[in-house]
């Protein structure tokens, strides 16, 4: 590999990427990361159709296996990721997508954080416990059990994560929080016209607490299904020109076995509406595509700081800030 293969930025972040949710699943992949440069890697360990159960035997497996490789270095805190770096670790994070994983217990939000998972969102496309989806059929904000869990995850400093929520409910979390909120992997409805996608005040609110927007790389939600690196680009601009270059990060949502996600799509059509059906194949940006987005943005005139806190400095100033 080449330096031109590698990112130029000296510490890179990757909100959230997915694994077929086995316990079974070789974490092994994980290293395209590491081998392009990335410093940070969240990666999911369940979403609305897992219990707790289901999670916990993945988290297990998935925490066992970096704890064994050469390559990667479990999640603890932010200060020890210049240990990692030097060592050429990838130090790799987790991540639940929908609170349906805690069983209704609150208590389940501190033991999350004790095993690796330092981000969680409230709500996955559609109702839940907490409050409700961007597909849900209505949006009535938090439930009292939401708000709950957004107290627990300010206590225990696991970031909010309002990605996959509707509009009021995000909105809701966003001012019930007392940190920093995320949204780890959302594009701009702004540029593209999709449900999934986050209107400006959104950003604007997530910006106001401090917090970062992680611009997603899935073909269908920044164009018409293109998972090109210059659309990618596209949607951080514009967040960019919403927010500053301060709130803006990445969260390409990629996903390693697309065989696997379409096993997930045609099982659980609960939870997927059918426009996600209507593909003959998702593209996804690819991590060997980070550093094409590195060098897209400085020619789009950012400059090597700015370049820096989105490819990376923006999560890693909201984890210190969150993390406990």
């Amino acid at each position: 590999m080449t330096a031109d293969n590698r990112l130029g930025t000296a510490f890179a972040w990757e909100q959230h990427c997915c694994l077929p949710l086995s316990a079974d699943c070789d974490v092994a992949p994980l290293d395209r990361y590491r081998q392009v440069g990335v410093s940070y890697l969240s990666v999911n360990v369940g979403y609305a159709p897992h219990s707790l159960e289901d999670s916990i035997r993945v988290l297990s497996s998935w925490r066992q296996q970096v704890r064994a490789s050469d390559s990667f270095e479990l999640v603890a805190s932010a200060e020890d990721f210049a240990a990692a770096q030097q060592a050429g670790k990838l130090v790799v994070g987790f991540d639940l997508e929908d609170t349906n994983p805690l069983g209704g217990q609150i208590s389940m939000i501190e033991t999350y954080y004790d095993l690796g998972v330092r981000s969680m969102l409230l709500t996955y496309n559609g109702e839940n416990m907490a409050g409700f989806g961007c597909h849900a059929p209505r949006d009535d904000g938090l439930t009292s059990f939401g708000r709950d869990v957004v107290d627990e995850m300010n206590r225990v400093g696991m970031m909010v994560d309002v990605s996959h929520c509707g509009y009021r409910t995000s909105m809701e979390a966003i001012e019930r929080s007392s940190a920093p909120v995320i949204f780890s992997h959302s594009a701009m409805r702004g540029v593209w016209e999709h449900d999934r996608n986050i209107r400006d005040d959104q950003v604007r609110a997530c910006a106001a607490t401090g917090g970062v927007v992680g611009i997603n790389g899935v073909g269908i939600f920044l164009g018409d299904n293109d998972a090109s690196t210059r659309a990618m680009a596209r949607h951080i601009d514009y967040a960019v020109h919403l927010v500053g270059p301060g709130h803006v990060g990445i969260g390409t949502d990629y996903v390693f076995d697309n065989d696997d996600l379409e096993r997930e799509l045609s099982r659980y059509t609960q939870v997927f509406p059918e426009s996600y059906r209507n593909w003959d194949g998702y593209k996804f940006v690819a991590p060997e595509q980070l550093p094409e987005l590195e060098s897209e943005l400085c020619g789009l005139g950012y400059s090597a700081g700015d370049v820096a806190a989105i490819m990376g400095g923006n999560f890693l100033r909201v984890a210190e800030t969150v993390w406990k």
